[in-house]
Order: structure tokens, then sequence, then C-alpha cells
């Protein structure tokens, strides 16, 4: 059996370290000691490190000096900030997407919004916030623009973070749906002005669910829909 290289095992403690932040596994603010994180994954310190490097400069973690490194908590403020640009960056995505959505860009599309609607009438918030990540980035392949598409993939990972009981505001999931709807209509018509305004008032209902839960600090911690 080939021997794992330092760069494989360096990328491999990176798409496991960020997996485990994004999902959750790591809290804001949590420590993470490069011994306990090494032996939980299986790796080196050195890889470890490196991963705990490249997650710096992406936002992810805070590295302190002589202390290591925490997972970086987001503000308030900041949550705000993130979803207003991500809006922005998405409406162009959008527009570039209904121009050169393939027929395979379509179908997939077309079945996520029917699984969507399933877990609606199943009254499955958190099933259907599992298919909002994937709706998305099925739109930034086929917008075909890979700068954005990184920079949006970095602000999403940051943003799902976020810790608010959005899913509570009574008819949140079923609005959204609502949105997705739309966005796909405009797509499936090649229709870009209609895909940018679409995708633009879905961001809007984001933030704006964003601000209700920020004022509100809603429950326990879950996840954004959107």
């Amino acid at each position: 059996m080939a021997r794992t290289t330092v760069a494989e095992a360096g990328q491999h403690a990176y798409r496991r370290l960020r997996e485990g932040i994004t999902s959750g596994q790591f809290h804001p603010n949590e420590r993470l000691v490069e011994a306990s994180v090494a032996n939980r994954l299986s790796v080196g310190r050195t890889a470890v490190r490196a991963a705990l490097v490249r997650l710096d400069q992406e936002g992810l973690v805070t590295l302190e000096p002589n202390r290591g490194a925490r997972v970086r908590l987001i503000s308030d403020r900041e949550a705000l900030e993130i979803e207003e640009v991500r809006a922005t960056l998405e409406a162009m995505l959008a527009r570039r997407a209904a121009e050169r959505a393939t027929p395979a860009d379509l179908r997939e599309l077309r079945r996520m919004v029917v699984e969507m609607r399933q877990r609606v009438e199943e009254e499955d918030a958190f099933g259907y916030s599992a298919l909002n990540a994937p709706f998305h980035q099925r739109i930034w392949a086929a917008a075909d623009h890979p700068t954005t598409s990184r920079l949006v993939g970095s602000l999403k990972s940051q943003s799902i973070r976020l810790q608010y009981q959005t899913i509570l505001r009574p008819g949140r999931t079923e609005r959204s749906l609502r949105e997705h709807e739309a966005i796909f209509e405009a797509l499936k018509a090649h229709d870009p002005d209609a895909a940018e305004a679409a995708m633009r008032e879905h961001l809007a209902e984001v933030l704006a669910t964003l601000r209700w839960a920020i004022e509100g600090q809603h429950g326990t911690p879950r996840w954004l829909p959107g």
C-alpha cells in the first residue's frame, strides 16, 4: 500500500476539519488543540498545523499566538454583512446560470425542488434545510464562474454556522420553497433578468429572517435555511 505523503495528509486534515467546523461538530470559540485534533483525525500534528493555517485564511478559525487555534465566532454584524455580500454575488451567478444551464443542470434542479416540496409536505424542516446547499451549488456550477463560486462558497461556509433558530420563524420553510421554485422556473426559461430577481428576492428573505433571529435570539441554535 502506498504511503500517504505529507501533502495528502495535510489535505485530508484540512477537509475533515473544515467539514467538522461547517457542520457544527466543532463549536464557535472551541479550542482546537493540535495533539487532540491529530489523534481524532489519525494524522500528524504537522498536517493539522497546515490545515489550521488554511482555515485561518478562510476565516473559519483564529490562530492565537502561543495559544493555538479556536473556531472563529461570527458576530451579529458580520453575519448580516456576509448575507448582504452573498446576495450580490449569488444574484450574478443566477443570471449567468440562466444563460448557461444545461438540460442536465435543469433536471437535477427540478429533482431537488420536487424533493424540497416533499419535505415541506412532511413538515420535515431539517430535511428541507439539508437540500438548500446542493440546490445553490448546482446553480453556481451551471454559472461556470469559478472565482465567484469560490467566494460565495467561502461566505456560505461561514454563514452555515450562524447560531440562530431561523426555522422557527412561522411560515419560513413554505416561503423558502416558493422562492426556490421561482428561481428554478426562471432558470428553466433561460431568463437572466428573472433569475437574478428571483435570487435577490430569496436572499433578501434570508437576510430578513436572520435579522428576525438576531433580534429575538430564539431557542436552541440551528441552521439558517437559505
